[in-house]
C-alpha cells in the first residue's frame, strides 16, 4: 500500500505540474488518471497537507457547485544538481517546476584527491541551497536531494565510480555514499550525458528518439529511445567518445587509439573547428543509421563556443550519407543551449522525476496510467 500511494500520489503530481500557475481540478485528474475521485481528494488533501499543492482559483460553474482549481507549490521544495566536470563544478537549485532558481561554478579538479573534491561539492550545495530565493516558505522549504552528474563509466545503481576516462583512481570509488555523508542528504549519481539527457526528455514531454552529444573537456552521449533515456543492461550505453574511428589514430586517455574524442579534441586544440565538426559528425552519422534516431541535440561548452560551425558540419555529414544511402527524411540537429548548464541541471532532475512518477529504475520517462480503467489496486489509495 505505501507503494500503491506514492504511485498515484505520483500521478498526480505530475498532471499538477504540467497544468502550472491555471491549475486542474480533482475532477480532471480522476479522469486523467483512472483514479476514483475519493482517492483523488485523499490524495490532494494529503498534498495540501505537506504544502506540496495549493488552490489556484475555482472553475465557473455549469449548474453545479463551481469546482476547485488546484496547482503545484514549486517552492515548496528543491533539488541540487551538480556537474562534476574535469576541471570545474556548475551546481544549480531547482524547485519542483523544474526551474532553476540560482545556480553557481566552481574550479574543480578531478584528479585531485577524493577528500578534496567530496569538500568542493559538499560547498558547492551549501552555497547554492543559500542561494534559494526568499518566499513565505523559506522556512519550511525542504530539499529532497542531490544529483550529481560526472564523466563515466559508473554503476548509476550503486553509485560507484568506475575507471573516469583520464581519471583512473576513481574506480571503485562509492561517490554516492560519501557524498551522501558530506552533505547530508539522499544523493543520486549518474553519468554527465545521461543527466542531460533526461532533463531534455523531461522538458520536451516527447516519446521521439533522439540522441545527444556532449562536446565538453571529453566527448559522450545520452540516447533516449522512445521517450526512455537507455542505459544498457550494464549502464554502459552512451560511451560514445571512444568508438574507434581510425585504427592506426592517436593515443586516446582511455588507453584505446584512434577514438572519436581524441580525434575531435585534437582538432579542436589546434583550432581547426571544422574539422572537429565533421569528426563529430561522423559518429553522429553512425548512430543515425545504426539507432534510426529522429533528432541529434548537441552540448557542452566546445559546442556552445562555435554552435553554428558545430551544427553545420554534424548536419552536413549525415546528411551526406542519407543521401548516399537515398534516404530522403532529414534528421534535424540542433543545439540544447546553455553550455555545460543542461547537465546540471539533468543531474537535479534525478532527484525531481521520481517524484513524478516521470523516472524508473533505468532513468527515464514514464508514461502515465492507462486511459482505460484502473485496475483493482490503482481504485485505492
Amino acid at each position: 500500500m505505501p507503494t500503491l500511494r506514492h504511485h498515484n500520489a505520483s500521478l498526480v503530481l505530475d498532471l499538477l505540474r504540467v497544468a502550472g500557475e491555471q491549475g486542474i481540478s480533482r475532477l480532471e485528474l480522476a479522469e486523467r488518471t483512472g483514479l476514483t475521485p475519493q482517492a483523488v481528494s485523499k490524495i490532494t488533501a494529503r498534498l495540501r497537507t505537506e504544502g506540496l499543492a495549493a488552490e489556484a482559483g475555482r472553475l465557473a460553474s455549469t449548474g453545479g457547485k463551481p469546482r476547485t482549481v488546484l496547482r503545484l507549490v514549486p517552492d515548496a521544495g528543491y533539488a541540487v544538481g551538480l556537474h562534476l566536470d574535469r576541471d570545474e563544478l556548475t551546481a544549480v537549485l531547482a524547485d519542483l517546476a523544474g526551474t532553476t532558481v540560482a545556480t553557481r561554478t566552481f574550479p574543480l579538479d578531478l584528479g585531485a584527491p577524493a577528500a578534496e573534491v567530496l569538500a568542493t561539492a559538499a560547498h558547492a550545495v551549501r552555497t547554492v541551497r543559500a542561494d534559494a530565493p526568499e518566499t513565505p516558505l523559506a522556512a519550511a522549504r525542504q530539499v529532497f536531494g542531490v544529483g550529481a552528474a560526472l564523466p563515466g563509466p559508473l554503476d548509476h545503481r550503486s553509485g560507484v565510480l568506475h575507471r573516469v576516462t583520464g581519471f583512473p583512481r576513481w574506480d571503485g570509488y562509492p561517490l554516492r555514499d560519501a557524498l551522501a555523508e558530506r552533505t547530508g542528504l539522499p544523493v543520486v549519481v549518474d553519468k554527465d550525458t545521461n543527466a542531460a539527457a533526461l532533463g531534455l526528455a523531461l522538458r520536451e514531454r516527447a516519446g521521439a528518439d533522439f540522441v545527444y552529444l556532449h562536446l565538453g573537456t571529453g566527448l559522450g552521449a545520452g540516447l533516449v529511445l522512445g521517450g526512455v533515456l537507455h542505459r544498457g543492461a550494464r549502464t554502459g550505453a552512451g560511451e560514445f567518445g571512444h568508438q574507434t574511428l581510425q585504427l592506426d589514430g592517436p593515443p586516446c586517455d582511455c588507453g584505446g587509439r584512434g577514438c572519436i574524442e581524441a580525434l575531435c579534441l585534437t582538432a579542436v586544440a589546434r583550432g581547426d573547428i571544422p574539422e572537429a565538426a565533421r569528426i563529430l559528425g561522423a559518429g553522429a552519422a553512425n548512430l543515425v543509421g545504426l539507432l534510426d534516431i529522429d533528432r541529434v541535440v548537441l552540448g557542452g561548452r566546445t559546442v556552445a563556443a562555435h554552435e553554428g560551425a558545430y551544427v553545420r558540419g554534424v548536419r552536413a555529414v549525415i546528411e551526406e550519407r542519407a543521401r548516399r544511402e537515398g534516404v530522403t527524411a532529414s534528421v534535424p540537429v540542433t543545439v540544447a543551449g546553455g553550455g555545460d548548464r543542461p547537465v546540471a541541471e539533468g543531474a537535479a532532475q534525478l532527484v525531481l522525476a521520481p517524484l513524478f512518477g516521470r523516472a524508473g529504475e533505468d532513468g527515464g520517462e514514464r508514461g502515465r496510467a492507462p486511459a482505460g480503467p484502473p485496475d483493482k489496486a490503482d481504485r485505492a489509495d
